[in-house]
């Protein structure tokens, strides 16, 4: 028993560890000023405030970005501008499909 407490309380010191360097990076990077330009570059995109936009679902955002494209867009720009998953991409896409809201107008290429 005293081993398997020994073990939990190297891995939390570990993971207490690299939260602390996850934090320095976080720090870092906005005293270089990138994250904060690429929110708002998102919060733009979206013509939203990045709260308004927190509201919406995978799926909204999805078929929002897509109406918006106007000679559609394939899977791997949605990838970027969402940041989700190939699989949750997946099926959203095929979600959405099935209940209409997009089409296919290509292999891997959707229009609103």
């Amino acid at each position: 028993m005293t081993k398997l407490k020994k073990d939990l309380q190297a891995v939390t010191k570990t993971l207490k560890a690299l939260a602390l360097k996850s934090e320095k990076i976080v720090k870092a990077l906005d005293k270089l000023g990138k994250v904060p330009t690429e929110l708002k570059a998102k919060a733009k995109s979206a013509g939203k405030t990045a709260v308004e936009k927190a509201k919406l679902t995978a799926t909204e955002q999805v078929v929002n970005i897509i109406k918006k494209a106007k000679h559609g867009i394939d899977v791997g720009t949605l990838k970027i501008k969402t940041g989700f998953e190939d699989k949750k991409i997946r099926n959203i896409l095929n979600k959405a499909f099935k209940d209409g809201k997009i089409k296919r107008a290509g292999r891997g290429t959707y229009v609103g």
